[in-house]
């Protein structure tokens, strides 16, 4: 990073008035150093400690929307995503579209692995 500084934007000469005065530079700096904190983590996205204990209670699972019946068919139409987020995530929702219940499941039920066939 190139700037030019100076201590009086109103002194003679071609650079003052587009060079930074002292605040202005210490500003510039900090936020210099802010970028370089904020850019030298892993790249990896991950829930800090106080967002772990939350998960259960912000995310959803996907759970049956109504009573499904042994051999059943899972669809848009009997499965929904609710909270808690404590079954199977709502990302494996095209893996679950199409499986066949292996059991009768109730309505507003959790659902989990054991429910279909892999």
């Amino acid at each position: 990073v190139e700037k030019h500084f100076t201590i009086d934007r109103n002194l003679p000469g071609p650079d003052h008035a587009a060079s930074l005065e002292p605040k202005e530079l210490t500003a510039m700096v900090i936020g210099i150093r802010n970028i370089e904190a904020a850019i030298s983590g892993t790249g990896e996205k991950s829930p800090t400690s106080s967002e772990r204990k939350n998960i259960p209670i912000v995310r959803k699972s996907i759970h049956t929307s109504k009573a499904i019946m042994e051999g059943e068919i899972f669809s848009e139409a009997n499965l929904a995503i609710l909270r808690p987020g404590t079954g199977i995530s709502p990302m494996n929702w095209p893996h679950i579209v199409g499986k066949i219940a292996k059991t009768n499941i109730p309505a507003n039920q959790l659902l989990n692995s054991a429910d279909y066939d892999e």
